[in-house]
């Protein structure tokens, strides 16, 4: 086994989640693949004195109930993991890649149908659990990435095994710098969208709910959003790819989304509950060492020099106030072309960080 499984363990049960001994760890293992870091987490738990039990979960396996399931199994709220969630004091997701078109022939009505279900699960989590979710890499994800397999194998492991105490101070600097501010304008392509974040604050992300992580969020005070956006990269979600997307709003109502695929699926999703339609969080991607889109949120939402918005559920920790079975992730691309402002001042321009 590759020796960096083990320190990549090490570091999420160490780092991410801090585990204390005595402490129930509920550790998830997406696809097989994903079975070397299982036993370099299991052994980094046991160590720190904890109580570790091993979940599957498979993407193939949720196609099964996507394709026979009726609508009453497909809003079912899987009784397990639920009670998993309220078991257990941490939570490590280590999800392994799948097929990407996995779940094409399944109905946009039945996936957002179960899509609302999951996010329940979701919202347990973050309510009940210290976690951290890994995207492992493996063939299938290599291939959705459009790469060979030991390429993105190389960029997680250099993204993941980074030097967490600097980076974490140099991101948290650069979040109390942001928090000073006020108002906040992106322009890009196609692209001019303002809100205020008066009374919020901003939160880096630094290897503790994600690995690779690296992000800097806060959330838009709720009423506040006009403009539009475009997107660069298509939105994911439930191997769903959804290009060309355009939001418009009006005073925090979203009055237009369209898209050049799957428009149906990008509607549906955004009209799940009251919440789905707004943004829930706006971020800005610090991970230089991430520097591919993959197609998997996990990973693109840290390309160093990107933004991107979150449809849905906010973060409390941030001071959002919106609530939503939803949080879907959209990244735009501003290494190129566009610039964000905070109260006027420049603090990323095509790709470059202008914080102190």
């Amino acid at each position: 086994m590759d020796a960096r499984w083990r320190r990549l363990g090490d570091l999420l049960v160490n780092w991410s989640v801090e585990v204390k001994p005595g402490e129930k760890v509920m550790i998830a293992m997406g696809e097989v693949e994903s079975y070397p870091l299982v036993r370099g987490v299991y052994e980094a738990a046991i160590r720190a004195g904890a109580y570790p039990q091993v979940q599957f979960l498979s993407e193939g396996l949720r196609h099964q109930l996507l394709k026979h399931g009726t609508a009453e199994q497909l809003s079912w709220v899987p009784e397990i993991e639920a009670y998993g969630m309220e078991w257990a004091d941490v939570y490590i997701g280590l999800r392994g890649a799948s097929n990407l078109h996995e779940h094409d022939d399944i109905s946009a009505d039945r996936l957002s149908l179960n899509q609302k279900a999951m996010g329940k699960i979701s919202t347990m989590r973050w309510e009940k659990t210290r976690w951290c979710l890994v995207r492992v890499p493996n063939a299938s994800f290599a291939q959705q990435a459009e790469c060979d397999e030991e390429t993105i194998t190389e960029m997680f492991f250099n993204a993941s095994l980074l030097d967490w105490k600097a980076e974490a101070e140099k991101w948290r600097r650069w979040a109390r710098q942001l928090s000073e501010g006020s108002r906040v304008r992106v322009t890009g392509r196609d692209t001019d969208l303002r809100f205020s974040v008066a009374g919020r604050t901003w939160q880096a992300a630094d290897g503790r709910i994600n690995m690779p992580d690296g992000e800097i969020m806060t959330a838009p005070v709720e009423d506040s959003v006009d403009g539009e956006i475009y997107f660069e990269f298509p939105g994911v979600l439930s191997g769903r790819l959804v290009h060309d997307i355009r939001l418009r709003f009006e005073k925090g109502r979203l009055v237009d989304a369209a898209s050049s695929t799957n428009q149906d699926f990008l509607k549906r999703v955004l009209a799940t509950d009251a919440g789905a339609s707004v943004v829930g969080e706006f971020a800005l991607g610090t991970n230089m060492a991430v520097d591919r889109f993959c197609k998997d949120i996990l990973i693109d939402e840290k390309i160093g020099g990107t933004m991107h918005v979150a449809m849905g559920r906010s973060y409390p920790e941030c001071g959002g106030k919106n609530n939503s079975a939803i949080h879907w992730d959209i990244v735009k691309d501003i290494r190129r072309d566009g610039t964000v402002f905070v109260d006027d001042r420049p603090v990323l321009r095509n790709g470059e960080f202008l914080l102190a």
